[in-house]
């Protein structure tokens, strides 16, 4: 079994609400292998447990909807408790704020997008010649689509950092790290969230454009019936389980060339 640990990266008031970014790593990882062992911590509640990181094989650091970017005082805890992961040397997987969070402890820069959010899907993401060789993309084309909800992005990388993919709305849209005892792969989309979880995160952002409204009505409609989603610019299989958690699937792989040797 593949023991991994998810750090929920909502704070507390927001779990209690009901949003907790753990919750499609709950339900899709089980899909794509059957032999996973999740637990879930929450950094932003109390320090990580030492225990809890001896009895992990990965780590994973969700999105989070919080208001503050990942360089704020207030995202310290979060901080922290990657700090201890990368001092264990695990194998870590961080999505949207889980890279920006990566990408500013590695000593990166993280902001606000200039170019607003990316809400829906992230369209036309194209591979480098690092992503083409890397294996987080293997089975990636360019001008694959996935689901993705983020105001800020990574905006300078680590030193060290590899870019994987970008698209025209932010130049880093994955990027891995070896190194120094780290071993992190990164993107600022959703691979594990479903077009409808996608729906109900802009749904409970506290301000609410009718664009933003419009776009979550079209993403509960192709989660229902995927042949719409042309009407989103994307081809219908970018939203098939396997293809948008393509990049989860070979980390998973990953862990186990890892946990084997």
């Amino acid at each position: 079994m593949t023991r991994i640990l998810i750090l929920e990266s909502n704070s507390p008031e927001m779990v209690a609400r009901g949003t907790a970014d753990a919750a499609p790593f709950l339900d899709t990882l089980p899909q794509l292998s059957d032999d996973v062992v999740l637990t879930v911590a929450e950094p932003y509640v109390a320090p990580l447990s030492p225990a809890l990181l001896d009895e992990a094989q990965a780590v994973i650091f969700t999105g989070s909807g919080v208001s503050w970017s990942v360089d704020d005082p207030r995202a310290q805890p979060l901080a922290q408790a990657m700090r201890a992961v990368f001092d264990r040397g695990l194998p870590v997987w961080g999505s949207c704020n889980g890279m920006q969070l990566a990408a500013h402890v590695l000593g990166g820069t993280v902001g606000a997008s200039p170019k607003g959010n990316e809400d829906g899907m992230a369209r036309d993401l194209r591979l480098t010649e690092g992503g083409r060789a890397h294996p987080m993309m293997a089975g990636r084309a360019d001008g694959f689509a996935a689901p993705c909800v983020h105001r800020d992005e990574v905006q300078r990388l680590p030193e060290g950092a590899v870019l994987l993919a970008a698209n025209d709305h932010s130049p880093i849209q994955a990027f891995a790290y070896l190194g120094n005892g780290v071993d992190f792969w990164g993107v600022q989309y959703h691979p594990e969230a479903s077009p409808a979880q996608i729906a109900r995160w802009i749904d409970g952002r506290a301000t609410r454009t009718p664009e933003m409204e419009e776009i979550a009505d079209a993403m509960r409609a192709v989660d229902a019936d995927p042949t719409g989603a042309r009407k989103l610019g994307v081809d219908p299989a970018d939203l098939t389980l396997h293809s948008r958690a393509r990049e989860l699937t070979n980390w998973l792989a990953h862990i186990k060339d890892r946990t084997s040797t």
